[in-house]
């Protein structure tokens, strides 16, 4: 460990861990003495992950298609849980990283890097500090972003927006970048910026909810590249974070044993499906069943994760290190709820009025040729992947589950569907599930293992990647629509 700290005085109450580089207060007293949990994931068992050899042949097919690296790294063993959207997910990526498009390869990977630098994601930086490096990027470049072209640098507060408050973005923000003389983007260019952004803003929240290790490197002695991690780092094993010590206290999260919640759960969606068969709910209804969810969202929010979990000083104590810093502006800025307290709220975004089906996805298409079909099949592979299984039940029909995930993240970003009751929210989605979804949609890098422990405790690990899968996809969406909606209004 090295000392750390802002100033002389404050120095001496912290350490900064050379791995990870977190700033931790010395009164942690942290003994390391494992470098890191084995595996593709700090919160799924080895074994877990592990697949049958059919499985393996298909993922490493895959891979060879369409890997950019060239190499099985963590994130896609764990999404090989669900091959089917794996599929989908890889030639997506691949098209709008090496396929013809609007902008150079270097720009691809530099706006992927600036993107996972919204949420501190290291594990992300790096992999693109490769491949930004592989495609020829320009190295001085990685200095930061005062080394940049100009127009990359414009593409700041875009980023900044929506990886944090979406809803904020303007047609003013969109003729600003279009319309900057020598630096201005064409539409195009900006369309496959902004689906670059939103894929690595939501891909981030993959990455910390499913605890993704960081990636050996079999030139390392060790067999780990130090300096390839993200959020899971020897220091976490002095706060729980490992696999071997996630024990949990009932008492901590007010939860009922893992059975009678997994079978309360199947009594609920059976009860809601009785009555929705017996009468519908008006329009009225509906918009306030919306409204009420929206402000009891704001309840849900990580300081409940602070003051449950004994993660929260250390939480607390987390300063962006200069290796991240450097690839965005304003680090301060970050999600707000669509429905501030005491404040007048913006109108809510109508989801019949902007579709990604009649809207979004021609105009991304006529743009940007190809990605829209593309993006289209990931959306619908994850929104109707099922398996007809919940934990140890068959036979299940889940969409009203998957339904509830999707919305409930859409409604934190304030989005709504007309023809949706959000009162099945409130029944299908427990305090600690409402908790997880809204850290790993909306603050990703303070999730931890007890977050992702603590909801669907009977459930297997594999339908909790599905469930990260959802909320990756449903973020994607969000930050998609509140941009091409910006850019349909330039237009016109």
């Amino acid at each position: 460990m090295n000392r750390g700290g802002s100033s002389p005085s404050a120095a001496a109450n912290y350490l900064l861990c050379t791995n990870c580089r977190k700033v931790l207060r010395k009164d942690k007293r942290i003994r390391v003495s494992q470098p890191l949990t084995r595996g593709p994931s700090a919160f799924i068992p080895e074994k877990e992950v592990v697949q049958a050899n059919t499985v393996v042949e298909r993922t490493n097919f895959l891979v060879e298609e369409y890997s950019t690296s060239g190499r099985l790294d963590n994130i896609t063993q764990v999404m090989s849980l669900h091959t089917q959207y794996l599929e989908s997910f890889l030639r997506s990526q691949f098209y709008m990283l090496r396929m013809d498009g609007p902008l150079p390869l270097p720009y691809r990977h530099y706006i992927a890097i600036m993107a996972a630098a919204r949420h501190q994601c290291s594990y992300l930086i790096n992999m693109h500090v490769d491949e930004f490096l592989k495609t020829g990027g320009i190295a001085e470049w990685l200095n930061g972003l005062e080394y940049v072209p100009q127009r990359l640098k414009n593409l700041n507060e875009i980023n900044k927006l929506l990886a944090h408050r979406p809803w904020l973005i303007t047609k003013e923000h969109i003729q600003k970048l279009v319309k900057t003389g020598e630096n201005n983007w064409s539409l195009p260019e900006l369309v496959h910026a902004v689906v670059l952004l939103a894929h690595y803003h939501a891909l981030a929240s993959f990455v910390f909810g499913s605890g993704i290790n960081p990636e050996r490197d079999p030139e390392i002695s060790n067999g780990f590249r130090l300096i390839s991690v993200n959020n899971f780092c020897v220091c976490d094993l002095a706060n729980d974070n490992n696999i071997e010590n996630a024990s949990l206290s009932g008492s901590n999260f007010g939860i009922v044993d893992s059975l009678s919640e997994l079978e309360a759960l199947m009594e609920r969606m059976k009860r809601l499906k009785e009555e929705r068969e017996d009468e519908e709910a008006s329009q009225e209804e509906m918009s306030t069943r919306f409204e009420k969810e929206k402000k009891e969202s704001l309840f849900v929010v990580s300081g409940d994760t602070f003051h449950s979990f004994p993660h929260s000083e250390f939480e607390d104590d987390m300063i962006i290190t200069s290796d991240v810093s450097r690839y965005i502006e304003d680090p301060g800025f970050g999600y707000e709820d669509f429905a501030r307290r005491g404040e007048e709220h913006l109108p809510t975004f109508r989801a019949q009025d902007y579709t990604w089906e009649n809207h979004g996805f021609s105009l991304v298409n006529r743009l940007y040729s190809d990605i829209g079909h593309l993006l289209d099949e990931k959306f619908r592979m994850v929104y109707n992947l099922t398996y007809n299984t919940m934990a140890t039940h068959e036979d299940v029909d889940t969409t009203m589950l998957r339904r509830a995930l999707f919305n409930y993240v859409h409604c934190m970003f304030g989005i709504r569907y007309d023809d949706y009751d959000y009162g099945e929210v409130n029944q299908l989605l427990e305090r600690s599930l409402k908790v997880y979804i809204k850290t790993v949609t909306c603050y990703p890098e303070r999730t931890t293992k007890r977050m992702y422990d603590s909801y669907w405790r009977q459930f297997k690990h594999s339908e909790k990647v599905h469930v990260n899968l959802l909320l990756m996809e449903a973020r994607m969406q969000a930050e998609l629509l509140y941009a091409l909606r910006a850019i349909t209004r330039h237009l016109t």
